[in-house]
């Protein structure tokens, strides 16, 4: 299926590894131009890593997306270098690195960098990137939120909650730019081996007696056995596939949705 969008410019925050390194090799294999926003010190090598074999141009760039002056030093690097942004896919998170069951395990200062991680940088490139788009009407965003933000997961409090603010802040950017032709969704993974996971799973298991202790894929072959009605973990590259096709013309009548590439983790009646 061409998705027509060979020559296009995307932007992938949290690029340099899991969910969102996929869906910068999926935009590539769409002749798509991307910009990798990441924080970590390997976004350069990522960039040299997936345009190796040549096909069109990939940036790395150094990005903290709690900081304005940041996200916008970002954007004229990004726009220098390969054009207007078209797409946006937001993936960058973090974990609270906290066992949040009971939420009384937690203080209340440990919400706050997951919060302003997840929700506010999520609103810091959403304000940055829009200003663009609604100049040329047109245009994509995608975020990354979780089912963690549908049920309330007990695992991670801080992770869940702001998830669920994912969800909604997206729903509202949605409406407020429909009226310029730009498309704003949501996607929700479910069980997928990332560093991120590994993270919930290793604030689990350090809370456990040392006879309760699991290992990871012990204790994830567990888990999806439990909640996951395909019983399978779902791949990074199954996410980067929704995200691209959500940021072509094939998805033009799609917007405002949360929409879930879980296994039937979650379904709602």
């Amino acid at each position: 299926m061409d998705l027509a969008l060979s020559e296009h410019v995307a932007v992938v925050t949290g690029g340099a590894s899991g969910i969102g390194r996929a869906v910068v090799a999926g935009f590539l294999a769409e002749g798509t131009r991307v910009a990798i926003w990441d924080i970590a010190d390997t976004v350069d090598t990522t960039a040299d890593e997936l345009s190796a074999g040549g096909g069109p141009t990939v940036i790395g760039v150094r990005v903290d997306v709690t900081d304005d002056a940041s996200i916008k030093a970002a954007i004229g690097r990004t726009v220098e270098a390969l054009g207007p942004i078209d797409h946006l896919v937001h993936c960058a998170a973090i974990g609270s690195g906290h066992f949040g069951y009971p939420f009384t395990n937690l203080n209340p200062d440990d919400w706050s960098r997951t919060l302003d991680v997840n929700i506010m940088g999520m609103v810091r490139v959403a304000h940055a990137v829009a200003t663009g788009m609604v100049e040329r009407s047109s245009g994509t965003m995608v975020f990354l939120a979780s089912v963690a933000g549908q049920f309330g997961s007990q695992t991670d409090p801080p992770y869940s909650a702001a998830k669920a603010a994912n969800i909604n802040f997206a729903q509202c950017v949605a409406k407020d730019l429909a009226e310029h032709g730009i498309r704003v969704n949501t996607i929700c993974p479910g069980m997928i081996e990332t560093p991120l996971n590994r993270g919930v799973w290793q604030a689990w298991n350090d809370r456990q007696p040392e006879e309760e202790k699991q290992d990871y894929h012990e204790w994830a072959a567990g888990k999806i056995g439990n909640v996951v009605p395909l019983g399978r973990w779902q791949q990074p590259e199954d996410v980067a596939d929704m995200a691209v096709f959500l940021s072509s013309k094939r998805s033009h009548n799609v917007t405002g949705q949360t929409i879930n590439v879980d296994g039937g983790f979650i379904m709602h009646s």
